[in-house]
């Protein structure tokens, strides 16, 4: 069995995958055998285990396990630098790829200038790019990254991204996505030209490798686009987007005037609407865009003249719901000079079934005035809402799937667990003895750290998994994954040999009226901690866990109550429902 470098670590996920077992075998095996290797970094909540002492455990106990060169070459770039660079290690392994692909440093120059960490053993891609070649060893890197840092990568799926690109274009010409991430929009389909363009550079870098290693005549900038255009004038034969949702701070002060807004300016709460706009000022007329939004969007009042606009230049073609819970797309086209927009707009709601919204898309574009189960005149969409959802104009239709969907939201209500946590009502309050946040500090048992402002020149703040990451407003939560600290939010790490992280994320969210009562905002150094053993905190911790759990869940409970009243009144109004005899 081939090891790895000794300073290669996992964490219990990883040893799960390479025994193909759940992580709860992982926590048995630690409790039940004294010989489990011990921690060699991470936290008390996520530990880090040296991956050759793993190994070695594994073999002597008898534990079938297999490392592929994929994951033997991952843990042996991780263990070059920490979690926090994780991104610079990966776009260092890929310059030495692209180094190694075309002999020379003339590709590497396209990648937007990111400061690289090439990794420090010069042959740790060799057997990788051996067994898989130059682009594939560098998607198993970055397939990796993904995983490691999921909750901090909003990453467009690869099966969402080869469908959106297939209903705009069909491989010829110039495609841009000018917040393309880490590029799975535009390796989705075989332009002949791509252009990209992302705010995050490592997410621009890993993106310009990924086409470059493909062979694919790109050019990947970092810059903000709404505030920096990283193409001025470029005009693309097709444009795909993911922007990022529900920006407050997108540049409304600052581009009142822009002549991107031909359909007119964005409201400061729609920065949507401002990527829309972009992504039309970017592609040729004639040209189609597509672009991911929130539900929202589609009925936010505020956003209703635009809308409206888009409808009667022509530019706006569709809105497609797809799976509950995901975003809207909408798919818009450039209007050529002097066309005549179409009288009708197209409406669906996937379902999961995508093969079928491209089938009546591709039908709806052969013809856009023809009618057909999925269309509705523009006309009677301009009221006074501009309501755009599919679903309501479904139910404005006819309700086709009324009763599907009125008895779907009713059985998930009753499904919905809330029963409340477990908490033991005390016939006499115990009165603990108590200390407070900074008193804790001032010991030495907890530091806290605020993220610094927007604008100011300083370090960014890490965050760990098991730190504690609060709001001025009282929200507070354990993490789990590694990432940087935002403003206007503080860190709290604490000693896990005297404080509970959990216990500490309760306290805080338990200190709103306590501290400063009339304020919506917390002075945390004078919250008020009771002075309980480890063993009593980790079961209020516990306790604090299981009432946050139970609050998602009444938000959810909630959503689908707001539902039902919804198809309530709808399906009252339009004959679909009726009051009991």
């Amino acid at each position: 069995m081939n090891t790895v470098s000794q300073d290669a670590t996992v964490n219990a996920g990883d040893i799960a995958r390479l025994v193909d077992v759940g992580r709860a075998a992982v926590s048995n095996w630690r409790r039940r055998h004294e010989d489990f290797p011990r921690p060699v970094g991470g936290t008390a909540s996520s530990p880090l285990f040296s991956l050759r002492e793993v190994e070695d455990w594994l073999s002597r106990n008898g534990k079938r396990f297999r490392i592929s060169v994929a994951d033997r070459t991952w843990q042996r770039l991780r263990a070059g630098g920490d979690d926090l660079n994780l991104g610079r290690l990966v776009v260092g392994a890929g310059v030495q790829l692209l180094r190694q692909q075309h002999g020379s440093d003339k590709v590497v120059d396209l990648v937007p200038g990111l400061p690289a960490e090439p990794p420090t053993d010069p042959g740790l891609l060799t057997e990788l790019v051996e067994e898989r070649g130059f682009p594939s060893a560098f998607e198993a890197l970055c397939q990796r990254y993904v995983q490691a840092h999921s909750r901090r990568l909003d990453v467009t799926s690869e099966d969402l991204s080869a469908w959106v690109t297939r209903l705009v274009y069909q491989g010829e010409g110039t495609v841009l996505d000018p917040a393309c991430g880490l590029g799975n929009l535009l390796r989705a389909g075989p332009a002949e030209r791509v252009l990209g363009q992302d705010v995050d550079e490592t997410a621009a870098a890993i993106t310009a490798i990924r086409l470059l290693l493909h062979g694919v005549d790109t050019r990947i900038v970092a810059g903000d686009s709404l505030r920096w255009d990283g193409f001025p004038g470029e005009l693309a034969d097709a444009v795909v987007c993911h922007p990022p949702f529900n920006e407050r701070a997108w540049g409304y002060a600052e581009l009142t005037s822009d002549p991107r807004w031909e359909y007119g300016l964005p409201p400061r709460g729609e920065s949507e609407l401002a990527w829309v706009q972009h992504c039309l000022a970017h592609v040729k007329p004639g040209g189609q865009v597509a672009i991911l939004m929130p539900t929202a969007a589609a009925s936010r009042r505020p956003g209703k003249r635009i809308r409206g606009n888009l409808l009667r230049s022509g530019a706006l073609r569709a809105v497609v719901t797809l799976a509950e819970g995901g975003p809207d797309l909408w798919l818009l086209r450039r209007p050529k000079p002097g066309e005549k927009a179409p009288s009708l707009l197209w409406l669906m709601e996937a379902d999961d079934d995508l093969p079928e919204v491209e089938k009546w898309w591709f039908y709806h574009q052969m013809d856009p005035n023809a009618e057909s189960p999925h269309t509705v005149r523009i006309i009677d969409v301009l009221d006074d809402d501009v309501d755009l959802s599919p679903a309501r104009r479904r139910l404005a239709q006819g309700g086709r799937d009324f009763a599907a969907e009125f008895t779907g939201v009713l059985e998930n209500l009753r499904k919905a667990s809330l029963d409340p946590p477990d908490l033991e009502l005390l016939a006499e309050p115990r009165a603990h003895p108590v200390t407070t946040i900074g008193e804790l500090a001032k010991a030495g048992l907890l530091a806290i750290h605020h993220a610094p402002a927007k604008n100011a020149d300083a370090e960014p703040v890490p965050v760990l998994p098991g730190d504690v990451v609060a709001s001025p407003t009282g929200q507070a939560e354990v993490v789990s994954d590694a990432g940087v600290l935002d403003p206007p939010l503080a860190r709290y790490r604490v000693d896990p040999e005297h404080l509970d992280p959990d216990f500490l994320a309760g306290v805080l969210r338990s200190a709103v009226p306590r501290t400063q009562p009339g304020s919506s905002r917390i002075d945390a150094r004078r919250a008020q901690v009771p002075r309980l053993s480890l063993a009593e905190q980790q079961a209020y911790g516990r306790a604090f866990r299981e009432l946050a759990a139970w609050e998602e869940r009444l938000r959810e409970t909630a959503a689908l109550g707001e539902s039902l009243v919804r198809l309530g009144f709808d399906g009252l109004v339009e004959g679909h429902l009726r009051p009991e005899s």
